[in-house]
């Protein structure tokens, strides 16, 4: 296995997670939300991934008061500010493109039957920064795979919701609207990648991009998409917002890569948010420390020039 690993009993999560020994012998539930208010979904049900780390969570106030999420404005704590004002149901899901079974989803009905584990992951982003989530969510593929890719489906792409009246971010030029990510179809599979619907055993809140987001977490950080609407199969690469806005410092893989710089500052370190800014900075481990795992996905490939 990777790097990291998490042993169940060293998370020092929030009161709900106090009583989680009764909740684990339970095992895998299937789960429907029950509507815009209830959050009690979130505690019931859950097991630990076999891919959590062993690194301490950082605190709640940490993950959801320093956040990168433009829609609602540029600073690390725009998000927690303004994200309060999005409208998170009714929300619907459109899968389409190279599958068998495309339609408009209801967020409900898409992870209605699908089991949710508790994943703890290190999310490392380009900036020069980190955190320790204890997310709560299930593997894409787990929805890819009921809507049936098409054997020509060699990528999936992703945009988020565009709603100005409510992500005033979005009235700004800052990038070119709606938010798009996407990844191979092999990276899309992978059961590391995973769609978020909470956090530290709480429904995922708006400014860690509710209700839906991704979480890749051998790669930077804005390739995990919030707050999602739109799920695609294509033959051709998609386009990707950064890489649209800036080709020659984003490119569409974006994994963590200590040994190749942005062109603007060396990614060779981090710092660890939750420690103040005099933190000793860490060395960042290739992949985030998943490469036994996500390596093979690139064999092959020169990872200098596909970055």
């Amino acid at each position: 296995m990777g790097k990291n690993r998490f042993k169940y009993s060293e998370i020092t999560p929030e009161r709900v997670f106090l009583n989680r020994r009764s909740v684990l012998t339970k095992g895998l539930s299937f789960l429907a939300f029950s509507g815009a208010n209830s959050s009690s979904w979130a505690s019931e049900g859950y097991v630990k991934s076999q891919w959590s780390s062993n690194a301490k969570p950082n605190s709640y106030e940490d993950i959801t008061t320093y956040n990168n999420f433009y829609e609602f404005g540029t600073d690390k704590s725009d998000p927690s500010k303004y994200a309060h004002n999005l409208k998170t149901r009714p929300w619907v899901v459109e899968i389409g493109g190279l599958v068998s079974k495309p339609g408009m989803y209801d967020f409900d009905q898409i992870i209605k039957n699908i089991a949710l584990e508790e994943r703890i992951y290190s999310f490392r982003c380009v900036e020069g920064w980190s955190m320790v989530i204890p997310w709560l969510g299930f593997s894409l593929s787990e929805v890819l795979k009921k809507v049936e890719p098409l054997s020509a489906a060699k990528y999936v792409a992703f945009e988020t919701l565009v709603r100005p009246e409510e992500m005033f971010g979005q009235r700004y030029n800052i990038l070119d609207w709606p938010y798009r990510e996407g990844l191979t179809i092999s990276e899309a599979m992978h059961p590391l990648t995973m769609l978020s619907t909470g956090l530290y055993g709480k429904e995922l809140p708006n400014q860690n991009g509710a209700p839906l987001r991704l979480v890749v977490p051998w790669k930077y950080g804005f390739k995990s998409i919030k707050s999602i609407v739109k799920i695609s199969f294509t033959e051709t690469q998609p386009q990707t917002s950064w890489n649209m806005q800036s080709p020659r410092e984003y490119g569409f893989y974006s994994n963590v890569n200590p040994d190749v710089d942005h062109p603007r500052w060396s990614q060779a370190t981090e710092r660890p948010i939750g420690k103040g800014i005099f933190a000793k900075r860490k060395k960042t481990l290739k992949f985030n420390g998943y490469g036994e795992e996500v390596a093979s996905l690139y064999s092959g490939m020169d990872l200098s020039k596909f970055y």
